[in-house]
């Protein structure tokens, strides 16, 4: 028996501002499909260099009134950055709460535009603590 990751599927509400915030993060598109038919767009996206490890972002065109109000039951995206520190200010400065800032040097948690929990983890080893991470609480839940 063998078997391959493909993806990881979320639903989106606002196709635009979904894309916007995983640009943000790093992802680029790597390839969509549309469905006159079934009246939804499927945007895949991935890190640069590792287009096997994409996110789906599911969009209804009707709406989806099945999307529950808190995302919690899905768990979390998790991607490893190069600069835990770097990456949440430049999410920050963009508009994105930090809800649990990496006052370890090591992990944060940020949440899409449609509540999907995103672990930001840092490559290699912790970084050293550093303001105003260190001292910084959490915002709502992760």
């Amino acid at each position: 028996m063998s078997i391959r990751y493909l993806h990881t599927m979320v639903r989106v509400l606002d196709l635009e501002k979904s894309i916007a915030f995983y640009e943000l993060l790093g992802l680029t598109e790597t390839r969509r499909s549309v469905s006159e038919q079934g009246r939804f767009t499927l945007v895949f996206m991935a890190p640069p260099g590792q287009p096997e490890c994409p996110v789906e972002l599911t969009f209804n065109w009707d709406g989806d009134d099945g999307l529950p109000d808190d995302s919690r039951h899905f768990g979390h995206l998790a991607y490893e950055v190069d600069d835990i520190y770097a990456t949440c200010a430049h999410l920050e400065a963009h508009g994105v709460t930090i809800n649990r800032p990496p006052r370890d040097g090591r992990m944060a948690f940020v949440r899409s535009p449609d509540n999907i929990s995103i672990e930001l983890l840092q490559k290699g080893g912790a970084k050293a603590p550093a303001e105003p991470w260190a001292s910084m609480g959490n915002t709502g839940h992760w």
